[in-house]
């Protein structure tokens, strides 16, 4: 009987099992043990950054982002609305007001030009743009040398939500993120690139933004004894912050290590798939295939295939096809400024980003995963053509 075939699955080998293994044998399964520790190492030597804090999952990740800089109520702060609720929810959680860019037509990435004339255009209205969320949609690096052009022209804080492009590298610099981004913020859900089962993590060069976050992750609280205001013994404890509990378990950050050594491999395989869809999907001028520019490396934690449906329900029907000869597909992502919350509290509607709502009707995610047979994505190559 053939397995279901999946939008993405992860995978967890050997090595990720003994991993796992030691952390259980040593005993200490907590949020301060060994592999949390040894997790933020690798993690800032794989990125060449001075800090990195290990959270309980994306949302946390962001959310400590907008509390360490210090988001107020009538602060805005500028995301895209091709992206997961959260890049925009995080901006409400820490009290301030999102607001949107369109996306590029190429990269679907948050658009330059675009960019740059919202900030103006909010300027001129008396509203304060203080920082920017830049998804890396897809895997696909965004333009981050313009973007960190525009960030310092207007004294704005740059947030690279990176959580697709683990892996990628923007001119030959797979380290490119926290070079540019004042902040970086990763998820490791199971259909990342590299997975923890949950889990997340910040990456910043700011020692100040640094011990903000390392205060708030966990409930506030410190131990050390140069910044409390007294220290009645070993035992002792104070907080300082309105925190949360947004730490991670030593057991998730021991599956972390492993899978983020085997990230090269896990890259080229995605890339393999992705020349197969590009090669077979470039034939017919119905299929828009991602474009990667020169001098980027994508990492395809996605494989957003635009096709140009002109029959009404014609996506749907695809879905529906496609989900009986089980093959699942994906839609990445609705537009926020779409979603009834966003209509009703802040007075977005159809049309107000044009780019964004056209790429929705269009985008179908295909499967793209490391054990993905070739085979199975033959498959879904077929099935997908023959429906046309």
């Amino acid at each position: 009987m053939n397995e279901r075939i999946s939008v993405a699955k992860p995978y967890i080998g050997e090595a990720e099992r003994a991993y796992v293994s030691e952390c259980l044998e040593k005993g200490d399964i907590s949020s301060n043990g060994y592999f949390v520790s040894r997790f933020e190492e690798i993690n800032k030597t794989f990125y060449s950054v001075s800090y990195c804090i290990a959270v309980s999952n994306g949302t946390a990740a962001l959310h400590l982002a907008g509390l360490a800089l210090g988001w107020k109520k009538r602060d805005v702060v500028l995301t895209s609305p091709i992206s997961f609720l959260s890049s925009s929810n995080c901006i409400l959680y820490s009290g301030a007001t999102p607001d949107f860019v369109d996306i590029d037509k190429s990269s679907y990435n948050i658009e330059i030009n675009k960019l740059e004339t919202k900030i103006k255009k909010l300027k001129l209205s008396s509203k304060k743009v203080v920082a920017i969320i830049a998804t890396d949609y897809a895997g696909n690096p965004c333009d981050w040398k313009e973007l960190r052009n525009i960030a310092s022209k207007y004294n704005i804080k740059l947030i690279n939500d990176n959580c697709h492009a683990i892996g990628a590298s923007y001119y030959n610099d797979k380290s490119y993120a926290a070079k540019y981004a004042d902040i970086v913020t990763h998820s490791y859900h199971p259909v990342k690139n590299i997975t923890t089962g949950e889990g997340g993590s910040i990456l910043t060069r700011h020692k100040k933004i640094y011990d903000k976050i390392n205060i708030l992750r966990s409930h506030g609280t410190l131990k050390n004894s140069k910044l409390m205001f007294s220290n009645a013994g070993p035992w002792y404890y104070e907080m300082h912050e309105m925190g949360f509990n947004y730490r991670i378990t030593d057991i998730q950050c021991a599956l972390g290590i492993s899978q983020l050594r085997k990230i090269n491999k896990f890259i080229r395989r995605r890339k393999e798939i992705a020349k197969i869809y590009d090669e077979e999907f470039s034939e017919k001028d119905i299929f828009k295939i991602p474009k990667v520019e020169k001098n980027y490396s994508h990492a395809y934690h996605l494989y957003p295939l635009q096709i140009n449906f002109d029959k009404k329900d014609q996506k749907r029907r695809l879905f529906h096809k496609l989900y009986k000869n089980k093959i699942k597909l994906q839609v990445h992502y609705i537009p926020i400024h779409l979603q009834p919350y966003y209509r009703k509290n802040f007075g977005f509607k159809k049309g107000d980003f044009p780019v964004a709502e056209s790429f929705y009707e269009r985008e179908v995610s295909l499967p793209i995963y490391f054990s993905l047979k070739t085979k199975e994505i033959y498959k879904i190559i077929n099935k997908i053509k023959s429906f046309f």
